[in-house]
Parts: structure tokens; C-alpha cells; sequence
């Protein structure tokens, strides 16, 4: 705590004040007395408010109470946020804000607040700023990193270095703008691209809106370095907002947007496109026939899409959306009901749950097998308002899909071709080198189906709210259905067909066995990282090898201490296994599992709770024997305290590594405080976790991380300012399939020590020898996490369920074959960073 106790000097400038208003000296005094008072007794509510007043009243005081001020200052902000008094919390980083503008401290405390409460653009403001008034702040800077994924996604820096795509739009516009299209409203305008294509055509006007702060900022920046301020008017608003004639003066004759996703309306394009035809743009023309000048019509660049799907088997689908095993780490899985990811398109869909995810089909580790071919399953034309308008309402459409290849239907893959105009168009499929991903419907039948050759797949086709939804509903074969969904009714679907075949028979009665309720008790839904985690044999089976050692040592320990006649019946003899897991885990139930052991879950959701419950009576666990730890604690700060006032932990499982590939925050903190909680014997699961990386020249990485070259993106100055989003380490990396060349073997970088704490380090300098010519643009890393001194898993292993990270040179690294490199490796709160040096150059650290 600061020193609450010392008095400040007086210059001479205080004495005149005090000697002037004697009434508001005594005020100020006495308030400085009674704020120092309640900070040592720990009230900080009041504390806060004498600070107020004194700094208010006397700014002479700030330097000598800037410290207290802010101590008080958090404090006070923790017990709000505990209580949920967040709008209060704010108020009070207002005030003293105002009282301390610029306060690198206080802004990056404060960003810590509205990050987490979701406020990303703002947290940003505050990042940034913390760092413009202090560069070397090291929080700061990695809070900055860390909102910087969010606002700004790495698809942005593969758009602008996507030198196809953006030619291909900037013809589309030059043309349209030739055509008479002279007003031009550029809707969510990102960095102000195709705005600024519009203006540089010829537009006589032109706007642009955009949602985000952080892109309307730095789309105001990039059109003024370009001599445009003046020329493209932005604004800081939804284009469904906007009127005529209180955002623009007049209806526009064009609207350019890019707002498609994956799956083509994730982004909200036809809300906004039938917005626009109402409100903003033009009327259209009515027919070919029609002799309009193109500046009293109005039209949209993209005109149309066209949407094509196929059904695939892929491994790495199937085992992040629904359980691939019937027995996980000892424990049969049959109990556990149905379990799947939050993505479906079923008719019981509600805000929890997405139609579809996203995946690069050809970096999928194991890849993907066609089991159809390409079908087109919805054109749209972007300039018919009706259509638009009909699009939500249009009947589902069933189709059939002639199986070409035998495999296990795990699901549909979508992708669309985006026609800009009649010349101009762009694919966003699988073969293509493109900025987009695929969309994912994956199929959560509960029992693996194998498609055969001659097969029919029927799919239904759907824009319910103006997301296209795809669904596996049955398979047609020898000509019978057999349904893949076991909430269909099949009161009147399993009805056979003439010429039965056993084999649909069969598969059509066991259908009908299911349940028809639409949401039956046993189900639960598992984040696509937890469904993944629950398919990891390999993790839960280390577990099981090293819990059974660590047990049965301190089982023999006991009996020695106690005597040899001692019984472990009694609950003071029982050994106490915490597992604090983030999100769904088995580990509490597999401690359990042998017996004199009470096991506590930090599992949180109530249906969770329920399938662990479930699981544990049918693997003959008693329900004495497994807690959930979350429901005798307070609040999750308090998660790491000991079992009882008399008892301390035999283990503690924490949850190390992120599954995006980084450390989790905090760890070594939570490590610290678990150590002092064990028993005799007792230990941390994992005891360490060595960290392993890599030298590649990965032109993939460099054009994901930042705009490349020195050229400008179509003429335009863009670089500078979408580059300072660029953060230097890239997550949710695939290593298997990143296209890269390996220029060294893999080498030790870090250890990070969970149980002895004497050998820990923040910075390490590793060498290591090139075995290829070529340029480091980065060095991907992964962990080998040991469990004990013989159990340990690895984070890159084909099943498991983590990505990997990698640290993206800031200038790449010319190397020969047989050169040393010198790497300076920090570690600072859990954040890795790696500079890379030949080793006949000064070693700078970062």
C-alpha cells in the first residue's frame, strides 16, 4: 500500500491560498486526513470520495497523492465490479480521468474494465492512449495486442494484400462511376477503400459509414493522408440509421459494400441492402428496356452471389462438433446424453447457438474428402428489392445430392461466387487463394452415418432471419429415407417404401426409436474447444497415468503415517483432488474414480454439472465423493482456497495453455497460491511446461500479420495505419498444414516450472543453427506439457485439441545454412516474446 502516513511539502504558492480561504484549507486538510483514515481501514468508497474532493478543490496535491489516489482508485473499482455496480465503477475512472487526464496507469486500467465488459472500440481508445503517453508500458502494450485481434481481424490484412480482389472491385466501381453512378455511398467502409475508389473514378459525391470506432478512426486517418478529408464525408453510424437528408443530402446513385461473410448475410448485407433501396439509394431500373441515365437510377456493387455447397468427411470437423468416443479416460460416455457444439441450424435454435463456423478447408489438419459434387443451393440479386425483401420468407427448398464418394458424413461446406457486375467476379471456394474462409454446417446426428455412392443426401435450404441455414435431413437409398435428425417426427417418415432393403430397414427402426421431444433433459451443448477436448484420448489418458501414481503414492504415505491397520473409510482420511479447468472437464470425475478420493469441479453450468453428475453414477462414483467447487466459493477470484479450514489439496489441476496457443494470463500467479495449498506430497498437474519452437519462412504468416510491400494498396496510402494493429504474435495456428519452409529443427525455448519456483526465468537467449537458407519471417511455437516426470502431452499432436502461436518477425532475417541464430526469449505475464539475431551481430532485446 502506499505511504499513507507522509505529508507533502508546502511551497509557497499553498501558503497564499491558505492564508486566502482558511475555510476551504481546513476543508481540504481535514478531507486528506479522513481519505488516509479510510484507506487504512480498508474503505475505499469513502476514500475515494475525500480524494476527490481534496484533489478537486487543491490540484497542488496530485503528485504528492497521485499514488494513493490511484491505489484507492482500483480498489474501490474491484468491490463495484464485484457487486455488479459497473456503471458506477465508470463513473468513477471518469472522474478521475478528469482529475488525471493522462494518467498511462489509470486509462489502462480502465480499458482492462471495458474489455472485459465487452466494450472493445473503447478499451482500444484507452490501450492506445495509455501508449502514446508512455511506449515502454508493457501492460498497456499487451492489452493493445490483445484488443487488436479483435477490432481489427487479421482477414482485413489479407483483403489488402489480396491484389486481385481489390483491382477486380476498383474496375467494378471505375466502370459504374464512368457509366453516370456520380453519387456514391460506400457502406461499413473499413480502412476507406472503396470510397476512395469511387472518388478517384470521377464521383462527384461520396460517402461512407462505418460501425466500428476503431475503423471510422482509422478510415478518417488513411482518407485524410490521402488528400480526400475533404472529398468523402464518414460516418461514425449503421447504414440503417441514416436518412435523407440528415446523413446524406440525397438519395445516391451507387452503393459498394463488402459486407459478406463466410456464409454470404452473416454480416447483415440484405437488412442493410433493403435499407438502402428504401431509404438512400436511387430507384432501380425497371427492365433492359428501360433509357435511364445511370444518375437518376441506382444500383449496388456486388449486383448478385450465387451460393454452392457439397457434403464432406473431415476428422477435424467431426471431433470439434460431437463425441467421437463411447469411452473417454476410463469412463463410458454412454450417460452423458447428447453432446454438441453450439453451431446448428435444428428448428430449437435460439441466440446460443450459430447456423454455421468457418474453417479454411485447405489448411484443415488430416483435410477433407468431396462426398458430393459442387451443388448451387441460392442465387440472389442484390438489385432487386423484392427479391431481397422475399428472401427471408422464400419456402424451404429441398434438394437432393447424389453421393459420388463413400465416407462419413460429417458436413456441408459452403462458399459463394460474389458477381461485383456482368465482368467482374470473385470466389470464395475451397481451390481458391482468397481472403475468405468456407462456412460450416456440421451435422450433429447422433450416431456417425456413412454415405455410399448411388446415395441421395437431401438437404433443406433456408433463409430463416436472413441467414442462409442448410440441414442434413435424410438419405435416400434403394428408395428408402432414412432420417438423420432423431427430432423429426417419423410418426408418418418411417413409413417404408416398396422394395425394402434390411439394411434401411434397420436403420429407419432405430430411428424410430428415438425421442421426439424438441429438447430433451439430457442435452447439452459444449463449446467446439471443449467438444474437441472430450475427444482427446491421449490428454485424458496421460491424466489417468499420472492421478493413479500421485493417488496411490499418497494413499502408501497415509497408511505409513497412520498404521498399517488404518481404513480410509472416514472423510478425514480422504484425499482431496481440485480441477480448475476452464470450461467443460472429466478430470474431476476421473480422480474420483479410485476411490478415497473427493474430487471438486470448477465446472460452472448447470446442464454440465448435470451430465458430470450423470456420468459419475453410472461409473459407480458416489455423489459424496464429487463436488462443484464454484458453488462454495463467493465469486472466481476465491476458486484457489483450501478444501476445508482442517484439509489441504492432494492435487491441483490447472488449466495452463489457452486453445488459441497461448499461456493462459496469470498462471504463474495461480501456480504460486496453489503450491501453498497442498498437502505434504501433494502437486500441481502439470509440474512444468517446456516451451518449443521453430525457425520458417512463411509468406502465409506475413500476409496475415500486416499489409505487405512498399507499393500502395491501388494507389492509396493504407499501410502505416492498418499496420498499427499488426501484433506480433499469431494465434489459432494450424503449424501441420501452414504453408512455410522449415529452416531449423525444433529447439527448447522456455520452461516454465509450476512446482519449484527457484527455477524460473523471464528471459532466456537461445541459440540455435539453420539447416536451410532462406528468410525467418517467424518462429511458431508449441508446449510439451509435463505432467510429472514421465507423463507429459503435447500441444501440437495430431488429436489435440490446442492451435498453435507463432511470434511473426518484425523485419524478416536473411539467413545461409549453418548460420547460428541468437533468439532473446522474455517472458513477460504469461506473453511470449521472441526477437532473432545472427550471432556475429549485438544481441537487442525487446
Amino acid at each position: 500500500m502506499p505511504n499513507t502516513s507522509a505529508r507533502p511539502k508546502h511551497g509557497r504558492r499553498a501558503r497564499r491560498r491558505r492564508r486566502g480561504d482558511p475555510a476551504r484549507d481546513q476543508l481540504v486538510s481535514s478531507s486528506l486526513e479522513s481519505a488516509q483514515q479510510c484507506l487504512l481501514n480498508q474503505d475505499y468508497g469513502t476514500a475515494f470520495v475525500h480524494y476527490l474532493l481534496v484533489l478537486n478543490l487543491a490540484p497542488v496535491f496530485k503528485d504528492f497523492a497521485q499514488d494513493s489516489f490511484r491505489f484507492t482508485l482500483f480498489k474501490w473499482a474491484e468491490e463495484l465490479d464485484s457487486v455488479g455496480r459497473i456503471q458506477e465503477l465508470f463513473d468513477c475512472y471518469e472522474q478521475a480521468l478528469e482529475i488525471f487526464p493522462a494518467d498511462e496507469v489509470i486509462l489502462n486500467s480502465m480499458g482492462e474494465h471495458l474489455f472485459r465488459m465487452g466494450f472493445r472500440d473503447e478499451a482500444a481508445g484507452h490501450f492506445h492512449k495509455a501508449l502514446k503517453l508512455k511506449p515502454d508500458f508493457p501492460e498497456a502494450r499487451e492489452n493493445f495486442y490483445r484488443v487488436a485481434n479483435w477490432l481489427v481481424e487479421r482477414w482485413h490484412f489479407l483483403m489488402l494484400n489480396d491484389h486481385g480482389r481489390n483491382r477486380k472491385y476498383q474496375q467494378a466501381i471505375q466502370k459504374a462511376v464512368q457509366n453516370g453512378c456520380n453519387t456514391v455511398l460506400d457502406i461499413g467502409t473499413g480502412t476507406g477503400i472503396l470510397g476512395m475508389c469511387a472518388k478517384k473514378a470521377g464521383a462527384a459525391e461520396v460517402y461512407a459509414c462505418e460501425l466500428s470506432k476503431t475503423m471510422y478512426e482509422l478510415a478518417c486517418e488513411v482518407v485524410a493522408a490521402n488528400g480526400m478529408e475533404g472529398s468523402i464525408k464518414i460516418l461514425h453510424k449503421k447504414s440503417l440509421e441514416m436518412e435523407v437528408p440528415t446523413d446524406i443530402p440525397h438519395r445516391v446513385s451507387l452503393v459498394v459494400t463488402e459486407t459478406v461473410d463466410a456464409g454470404l448475410f452473416g454480416e447483415g448485407i440484405i437488412e442493410s441492402l433493403i435499407h438502402a433501396w428504401h431509404h438512400l439509394l436511387l430507384p432501380p431500373k425497371r427492365g433492359e428496356g428501360e433509357f435511364r441515365e445511370d444518375s437518376t437510377t441506382g444500383r449496388v456493387i456486388p449486383a448478385g452471389a450465387a451460393v454452392f455447397c457439397m457434403a464432406v468427411e473431415c476428422l477435424e470437423i467431426r471431433r470439434h462438433h460431437r463425441l467421437c468416443a463411447a469411452e473417454v479416460g476410463g469412463l463410458s460416455m454412454t450417460p452423458a446424453g447428447e453432446l454438441r457444439s453450439p453451431v446448428s441450424c435444428s428448428p430449437e435454435q435460439d441466440d446460443s447457438t450459430e447456423p454455421y463456423t468457418t474453417e479454411r478447408l485447405s489448411r484443415l489438419p488430416g483435410g477433407h474428402r468431396a462426398l458430393t459434387e459442387p451443388f448451387t443451393a441460392l442465387t440472389i440479386d442484390f438489385n432487386n428489392v423484392q427479391e431481397l425483401e422475399g428472401l427471408s420468407s422464400r419456402e424451404v427448398r429441398e434438394m437432393r445430392l447424389p453421393v459420388t464418394q463413400e465416407g462419413e458424413l460429417d458436413a456441408l461446406a459452403v462458399w459463394f461466387q460474389l458477381h461485383l457486375d456482368e465482368e467482374n467476379s470473385l470466389s470464395t471456394g475451397p481451390q481458391e487463394d482468397t481472403c475468405w474462409e468456407q462456412a460450416i454446417y456440421p451435422v450433429h446426428s447422433a450416431m456417425s452415418f456413412v454415405l455410399k455412392p448411388r446415395d441421395e443426401l437431401i438437404v433443406e435450404v433456408s433463409c430463416r432471419d436472413a441467414y442462409l441455414r442448410l440441414s442434413c435431413v435424410a438419405v435416400l437409398r434403394d428408395g428408402h429415407k432414412i432420417y438423420l435428425d432423431k427430432r423429426v417426427d417419423f410418426q408418418n417418415s418411417c413409413k417404408p417404401i416398396p422394395n425394402p432393403n434390411p439394411e434401411v430397414e434397420l436403420c429407419s427402426a432405430l430411428a424410430c426409436l428415438q425421442t421426439s421431444q424438441s429438447e430433451s433433459e439430457d442435452f447439452c451443448m459444449l463449446e467446439c474447444s471443449e467438444m474437441a477436448l472430450l475427444n482427446n484420448q491421449d490428454y485424458h489418458q496421460s491424466f489417468c497415468t499420472a492421478l493413479t501414481k500421485l493417488i496411490s503414492e499418497l494413499k502408501v504415505k497415509n497408511q505409513n503415517h497412520m498404521g498399517s491397520t488404518a481404513t480410509f473409510t472416514a472423510d478425514s482420511n480422504l484425499l482431496y483432488v481440485l480441477d480448475v479447468s476452464e470450461g467443460f472437464s472429466l478430470l474431476s470425475l476421473i480422480a474420483a474414480r479410485h476411490g478415497q478420493v473427493k474430487a471438486y469441479s470448477s465446472v460452472e453450468k448447470t446442464k454440465q454439472q448435470n451430465v458430470l453428475r450423470r456420468l459419475a453414477q453410472s461409473n459407480n462414483i458416489s455423489e459424496q465423493h464429487l463436488e462443484f467447487w464454484l458453488n462454495h466459493t463467493e465469486d472466481e477470484q476465491g476458486v484457489l482456497q483450501r478444501p476445508s479450514r482442517e484439509k489441504l489439496w492432494s492435487a491441483i489441476i490447472l488449466d495452463c495453455v489457452e486453445t488459441c496457443g497461448l499461456v493462459r494470463q496469470k498462471l504463474m500467479e495461480k501456480a504460486s497460491l496453489a503450491r501453498f495449498l497442498l498437502e505434504e506430497g501433494g502437486r500441481i498437474f502439470p509440474e512444468k511446461i517446456v516451451v518449443y519452437g521453430m525457425l520458417v519462412e512463411s509468406d502465409t504468416l506475413l500476409l496475415e500479420s500486416a499489409v505487405q510491400g512498399r507499393e500502395p494498396t491501388l494507389g492509396f496510402n493504407i499501410a502505416p495505419f492498418i499496420n498499427q494493429f499488426t501484433v506480433p504474435v499469431h494465434v489459432f495456428l494450424d503449424f501441420s498444414t501452414l504453408e512455410c519452409r522449415h529452416l531449423s529443427e525444433a529447439v527448447e525455448l522456455f520452461v516454465l516450472n509450476l512446482m519449484d519456483t527457484n527455477t524460473n526465468y523471464t528471459e532466456r537467449e537461445v541459440k540455435v543453427q539453420a539447416i536451410s537458407g532462406g528468410r525467418v519471417t517467424a518462429i511458431p511455437f508449441w508446449y510439451q506439457i509435463h505432467l510429472d516426470q514421465d507423463v507429459s502431452v503435447s500441444t501440437l499432436s495430431r488429436n489435440s485439441h490446442w492451435k498453435q502461436a507463432a511470434v511473426v518477425l518484425q523485419e524478416p532475417l536473411e539467413v545461409q545454412a549453418g548460420d547460428w541464430i541468437r533468439l532473446a526469449v522474455k517472458l513477460h505475464k504469461s506473453t511470449i516474446s521472441i526477437s532473432a539475431h545472427l550471432d556475429n551481430t549485438p544481441v537487442q532485446m525487446d
